[in-house]
């Protein structure tokens, strides 16, 4: 039967005698005392924790000016908190005397205290706890092992509660309501990197939503996220995922962090950094969650434009995107359009199908096509002025550079005369701007270039000053970046494919490269890709550890710390 407030206030005093009573020894005849009395003491404080749910801070404590001192005394009696009841039944009065927006002095102490409180019986014996260390004695325990088991049997019982929270039952626990949750919720923020508290974070953040605003403090995910990243805790799959889509500035800082540990690793393998980001699980978040991808690419493209289109960025992108459409492709039937919204589906499909998924001497006529569409879309953004998409079509382009290396191969060891549409899509690629007709000048450079490394393809004995015209190009055009990379794209694909590449390859890549760290990576993904679609043979394989070794022995010309600095 529901007990009167002036009914409560009688008992309260009574219950606080006996608290005072039992906290003064440590007894057997006192243990024995208290566990005669924990059903009537559960039972009363089920009652008020009922009572004090209606009540805000002050008004409780005009009402019931001993509840703070009960409490604390009661949290301070070994026997009174290893009850699974009665500790339910403290934490809840607890709870209930909690204010998630401290309006007053008042308030703005009783969180101070509470906050004290749950601290000093998580941590250890302190003021409150002052009988806890005989009490574990006469149990057989160490202190560590009392403690640990204490917060394991406190987290066990909350995660039970939240989890009923989750289901349809017809019952739901009163104190669940969204105050009480962001009330728990920053109350947990301590316990962020606590092992055992590890079930009661995961439970708070696998809880549904009462409605379309979060409920839980924004603070707490901040402190998850910040142990994630320093690796202080280890939390479930899904319990991640959950974490970046209710308070996205975490997938954003994860995302960040992703891309500052690559460029600060210094890697250079395709295949490492692939590793590292699969297991950022970033991607497969990305291709379950539009919004997340959305958050990514944007990440990407305020970093690609800050670095002026570093090709070390570029490659980054082209590996997300391939984890990513991997995901999309076996994990989500979510359509290509969902994460693409501003491309029409031709493109999409011409584009995001990877080389993999088409056979080889299908390639010529898929580039073809895709070059086309490609071309087409960027023409009508040009006739209408749309700066925006001609960019939007060259970022997705850059999503899936693996086609712009293709091409660049099939320009050169292709024995025809190449189409426009493939020297164009070269063009685009490398300088997506032709303001001033420089795209269309740079699309005769390739076509020049290209032509005259075709007619050296076969020869077995070859000179650098065979090669004097293309290597000259590079020095003397006003494009120095765009022509720079694009030229070094054919020529490399010479070196590695020609007859006689290899006997020249040392003294070329000494006027192509200086071995910076982007040389390295444009070089390491050139023959990853190799490997990938099985195009490497011994001498290819000789003329790249010739590469190589020259690269590794030359002081890198651009610093890590250059591209970092893009990183807002």
């Amino acid at each position: 039967m529901a007990q009167s407030s002036s009914s409560l206030a009688d008992c309260m005093e009574y219950w606080l005698n006996k608290a005072i009573e039992w906290g003064q020894t440590s007894s057997l005849e006192s243990i024995q005392d208290v566990c005669l009395h924990l059903q009537r003491l559960n039972d009363f404080l089920q009652q008020l924790s009922k009572d004090l749910h209606y009540m805000n801070t002050a008004v409780a404590i005009k009402k019931y000016p001993l509840v703070g001192q009960l409490l604390g005394r009661l949290c301070s009696i070994p026997c009174v908190v290893v009850s699974e009841e009665c500790q339910k039944g403290l934490l809840q009065c607890l709870w209930c005397l909690f204010s998630d927006k401290p309006q007053n002095a008042v308030e703005l102490k009783a969180n101070d205290w509470i906050k004290s409180l749950l601290q000093h019986l998580i941590s250890g014996p302190g003021d409150y706890i002052y009988s806890l260390d005989s009490f574990i004695r006469l149990l057989g325990y160490t202190s560590d092992e009392y403690h640990s088991s204490y917060l394991k049997h406190v987290v066990s019982s909350l995660v039970k509660e939240l989890n009923r929270g989750n289901c349809t039952e017809p019952f739901i626990p009163v104190w669940l309501t969204p105050e009480r949750l962001n009330s728990l919720s920053t109350l947990c923020i301590p316990l962020v990197t606590c092992s055992d508290a590890t079930p009661l974070i995961s439970a708070l953040l696998l809880h549904s939503k009462s409605d379309s605003e979060e409920v839980l403090n924004t603070d707490l995910f901040e402190s998850i996220n910040k142990a994630l990243l320093q690796k202080k805790i280890v939390l479930e799959e899904n319990v991640i995922m959950n974490l970046w889509l209710r308070y996205f500035p975490c997938f954003e800082s994860a995302a960040l962090n992703l891309i500052e540990m690559l460029i600060s690793a210094q890697l250079s393998n395709p295949h490492e950094m692939e590793k590292v980001c699969k297991d950022s699980m970033l991607p497969k978040a990305s291709a379950y969650h539009p919004p997340l991808f959305h958050i990514i690419d944007y990440i990407f493209r305020f970093i690609l434009l800050e670095s002026e289109g570093s090709l070390k960025i570029q490659n980054f992108m082209r590996i997300f995107t391939h984890c990513f459409l991997q995901e999309q492709q076996f994990l989500t039937k979510l359509p290509l359009k969902a994460f693409f919204p501003l491309h029409s589906p031709c493109v999409l499909t011409a584009l995001l199908l990877h080389p993999s998924g088409v056979p080889s001497h299908i390639w010529p006529k898929h580039l073809f096509y895709l070059s086309q569409t490609l071309k087409n879309s960027v023409q009508n953004m040009e006739n209408i002025q749309s700066h925006k998409g001609v960019f939007e079509n060259w970022f997705l382009l850059v999503h899936c550079g693996d086609w712009v290396d293709i091409a660049a191969q099939q320009l050169i060891t292709l024995q025809i005369q190449p189409s426009d549409s493939l020297l164009w899509l070269l063009a685009f690629y490398h300088h997506p701007n032709n303001k001033n007709q420089q795209r269309t000048k740079l699309q005769a450079h390739a076509r020049t270039v290209s032509d005259h490394l075709r007619t050296l393809f076969r020869c077995a004995d070859l000179c650098v000053t065979q090669l004097q015209m293309a290597l000259s190009f590079c020095a003397e055009n006003p494009l120095h970046i765009h022509t720079t990379n694009l030229i070094n794209q054919l020529l490399l694909n010479f070196l590695v494919f020609s007859n006689g590449g290899h006997k020249i390859a040392k003294d070329v890549i000494q006027k192509m490269m200086q071995g910076s760290q982007e040389d390295l990576i444009v070089l390491s993904s050139f023959q990853q890709r190799l490997k990938y679609f099985g195009l490497i043979d011994y001498k290819a394989q000789r003329t790249l550890d010739l590469l190589f070794d020259h690269l590794q022995n030359q002081p890198g010309d651009r610093p890590v710390e250059v591209i970092c600095d893009y990183i807002p």
